[in-house]
């Protein structure tokens, strides 16, 4: 064997391997160590290699015991820097590997772990787990909002591990899910232990615009608004405070979600019992408004009983205005009761009925065929619609505004705001409504007696045509008739309505009246027959020797003298 000319060389080689064996060997794990002295500020400790570790002492502060020398202590080989084999060893890091292994298990098998409050960080805070720091959410501190955590801090308490990420060094965890479950277990056992129907002595803890939480001794139950007074109530402040003592009633237990329903009203006399009795329909009671929708206003009777008095009830006249412009909350009101309802708790109320219906006061002072005057307040293509009285309209319809004009003729004469009168034709209570006619004021000269079959009356032609004339005739002329060519005269050379001007006034005879179509048939052919027969009867008895011609132009001449 030859020997080695360098042994220095060999030397170095060797401890170079050593040291690269011990790292592979050592690096990254966690060691137990041995404390070969304190010195300072550093704690002097034995892992095994050439050199000794040196570890800051403050990090053995939370290890809760005195150093003596020959204790041992676990502590983690960073790396070795050197062929020399000087190490970096720490102890926090041995603490956090061996908090990562023991909370990993717990994290495996859904366990609560102990730990400590440190410090507030951004959204939270920071806990220490043995080793390990974690983050503690805001909202995972208790089950409540909680204004000061002091007396939290610094104190070993169990948190659930709701995430780790070992490669990242990340911990969530949860003081509210330990708080909960522990509760959940106490809820079960005390919900064992109540009954629906119970009375039970609680305190308010909290208040919601729905109702009351209640304190009944480790649980909480729910008092909804509802179940708080008989009486309709805004917010439950007004009846409750956080802090009171209540005596309550339990009205049912949910077994799944074990939430418990509370009542106060129960524990009251029923005001609704008897109801009927109390409130027999067509009463009147005087109550006060508690509440105004769009479709009516609640008005209470007595405290718990309350009814409706519809949109429909409100008003006699005011049909599409707002309940609130009628009525105003708390007014004090006289009512009617219409319907009563006891199976349903609804009671229906009336406030029109308690004033006089203008529709009977109208007729009493108005009755039927009586004239009145009023303001024209609207046109609509049904006719004019008058104000009869400070709230009530009455309508004149399209025909009965003039006897002979078209009713969309006639209407083009008024205009609203103007002043007319009128004759009160019917007045239906049931269906509020009042039919006035104007036409009515002057009578109507065809349904009278003025004109009956067999009359002479003189008429003024107002138009010409190749059929006959259109006369008019009667009072002022207003009204009109058709006289057929084959009636203008008996010789038929004579039937001519071109021999007739316009404005010509000739006499003809009634031939027919119509009532019902207000018409009235005139004949001049007619009366010229008629005054033939008249002349024989009166001349024809005579001895004179006159002829037929002599006796009808006699009759004749005298009939237009007369």
């Amino acid at each position: 064997m030859v020997e080695s000319t360098n042994p220095g060389r060999d030397e170095f080689a060797e401890l170079l391997e050593a040291s690269f064996h011990s790292r592979n060997i050592q690096e990254g794990k966690v060691l137990t160590a041995v404390i070969a002295g304190i010195e300072n500020d550093f704690v002097i400790v034995d892992v095994g290699l050439k050199t000794e570790g040196r570890i800051p002492l403050r990090e053995f502060s939370l290890d809760n015991r005195e150093l003596k020398v020959g204790d041992e202590v676990e502590v983690y080989l960073d790396r070795i820097e050197n062929a020399l084999g000087d190490a970096v060893i720490s102890r926090e890091k041995a603490r956090r590997e061996e908090a990562w292994t023991r909370l990993e298990k717990s994290f495996a098998a859904t366990e609560p772990v102990n730990g400590t409050i440190v410090g507030r960080v951004k959204g939270g805070f920071t806990v220490d787990l043995g080793g390990a720091s974690a983050f503690l959410p805001g909202s995972q501190i208790d089950i409540r909002p909680v204004r000061d955590v002091a007396p939290l801090m610094h104190i070993e308490q169990p948190f659930a591990i709701l995430k780790m990420d070992r490669p990242r060094g990340n911990i969530v965890v949860s003081r509210r899910a330990v708080l909960e479950e522990s509760r959940a277990e106490q809820r079960a056992e005390i919900v064992g232990q109540l009954q629906e129907g119970e009375i039970r002595e609680g305190v308010v803890k909290n208040i919601t615009d729905y109702g009351a939480f209640v304190d009944l001794g480790g649980i909480d139950g729910l008092l909804h608004v509802t179940d708080m007074s008989w009486k309709r109530i805004s917010h439950p402040s007004q009846v409750v405070q956080v802090g009171e003592s209540l005596r309550v009633q339990i009205i049912k237990i949910n077994p799944d979600t074990q939430r418990i329903s509370l009542g106060m009203k129960q524990l009251l006399s029923d005001p609704w019992e008897g109801v009927e009795q109390k409130y027999p329909v067509g009463a009147k009671f005087t109550g006060r408004v508690t509440n105004i929708t769009d479709y009516g206003a609640f008005v209470e009777l007595e405290a718990g009983v309350e009814g409706l008095v519809h949109v429909s009830e409100m008003s006699w006249t005011k049909k599409n205005v707002h309940p609130g412009k009628i009525v105003s909350s708390s007014q004090e009101v006289e009512v009617v009761v219409l319907d009563v309802d006891s199976d349903k708790r609804r009671i229906s109320l009336g406030l029109k009925q308690c004033m006089r219906n203008p529709w009977e006061a109208f007729i009493e002072s108005h009755p039927v065929g009586s004239t009145v005057s009023g303001e024209i307040r609207n046109i609509t293509e049904f006719g004019l619609f008058v104000g009869v009285d400070a709230d009530l309209d009455g309508m004149v319809h399209l025909s009965d505004i003039d006897w002979d004009k078209a009713g969309e003729e006639a209407i083009q004469a008024y205009k609203k705001g103007d002043i007319v009168e009128a004759k009160v034709l019917d007045v239906d209570l049931e269906k509020e409504r009042i039919s006035l006619g104007i036409k009515q004021l002057k009578g109507d000269p065809i349904g009278g007696d003025e004109f009956r079959r067999g009359q002479t009356v003189t008429v003024t032609v107002v138009e010409i045509t190749s059929g006959g004339l259109e006369v008019s005739f009667g009072p002022d002329n207003q009204l009109r008739s058709f006289i057929r060519k084959s009636d203008l005269s008996r010789d038929r050379g004579e039937q001519r309505p071109e021999r007739f001007a316009v404005g010509d006034r000739v006499d003809a005879l009634v031939a027919t009246v119509d009532k019902a179509s207000r018409r009235v048939s005139l004949s001049i052919k007619a009366l010229e027959i008629t005054e033939e027969k008249e002349a024989i009867a009166q001349f024809g008895s005579t001895d004179s020797g006159a002829s037929l011609g002599d006796i009808l132009g006699a009759a004749l001449r005298d009939s237009k003298k007369d």
